[in-house]
């Protein structure tokens, strides 16, 4: 075998190789983004599931809380206005006040047929839906709530809301139930790049450490997760618990104001 030979056998094997290593890497490569593509895909159904969860649990929230308000507030002002119109019999001006009752009764029943509208849950803003929680612990005097809005509000997203108005919700359920608290205090601060979301009551607080694989604690964190956002819970006993939520805006993120 003279060198020509040889020199062009090499070239072959040379050119083989070539081919092979690109083979490799192609198939390297298409195995890596379908993997890829696959992953994404888990990870999208799972966040559509979590989302489709957290919307029937504010659901079922807020019919709970129509309930609740039904019974001890609207219920109360009619048997107040019953009352009035059978004393009226004897004082006339029992009529007004039962007129006027009524009239607080008829408010309240307006207020509460906007959270009736699935599509008007649904379509609230973070905003909007923090500020009629607040008022409704307000008018049902469960305790003394404040809600503060520092900045020029935007959204970041209807579904990134939802998940952080129920991860909110659950906080305030604790803080009702079990804090024994007499004030809340909630501000929703909006600067350049981030959403600041600060919650505190001044209730019991946590006798010992925090647990976060507690139920609660742990959907809160879950869902903070979710949307890649910064979430703490930090207790104090008897000085109250505190809610702390950061969510940092992608640059690419086109805002828009809520």
């Amino acid at each position: 075998m003279d060198q020509e030979e040889i020199a062009t056998l090499i070239s072959v094997v040379i050119v083989l190789v070539l081919v092979a290593i690109i083979i490799t890497l192609i198939t390297v490569f298409v195995r890596r983004k379908n993997k890829l593509l696959l992953e994404q895909q888990v990870a999208r159904e799972l966040y559509e599931k979590e989302l489709s969860e957290i919307q029937i649990e504010i659901r079922e929230e807020t019919l709970r809380n129509i309930s609740w308000e039904l019974h001890d507030n609207i219920g109360q002002l009619m048997t107040l206005a019953k009352i009035q119109v059978q004393l009226a019999k004897e004082n006339v001006d029992a009529i007004e006040e039962a007129s006027s009752t009524i009239g607080n009764a008829i408010n309240e029943l307006r207020m509460l047929s906007k959270l009736i509208n699935p599509e008007a849950i649904k379509n609230l803003s973070l905003r909007k839906a923090v500020q009629l929680e607040i008022e409704r612990f307000n008018r049902m005097d469960y305790i003394k709530a404040r809600y503060t809005i520092v900045g020029t509000p935007f959204s970041v997203g209807s579904d990134k809301e939802v998940i952080m108005f129920r991860i909110l919700q659950e906080f305030f359920s604790n803080t009702i139930k079990h804090s024994k608290a007499k004030n809340l205090d909630v501000m929703v601060t909006y600067t350049e790049n981030e959403l600041l979301i600060n919650a505190k009551d001044d209730g019991v607080g946590f006798k010992d450490e925090l647990d976060y694989s507690g139920i609660g604690i742990k959907n809160m964190t879950n869902r903070a997760k979710v949307i890649g956002a910064d979430f703490k819970i930090s207790s104090v006993q008897n000085e109250g618990t505190k809610l702390r939520l950061l969510y940092k805006l992608n640059k690419k993120l086109s805002k828009f104001k809520a």
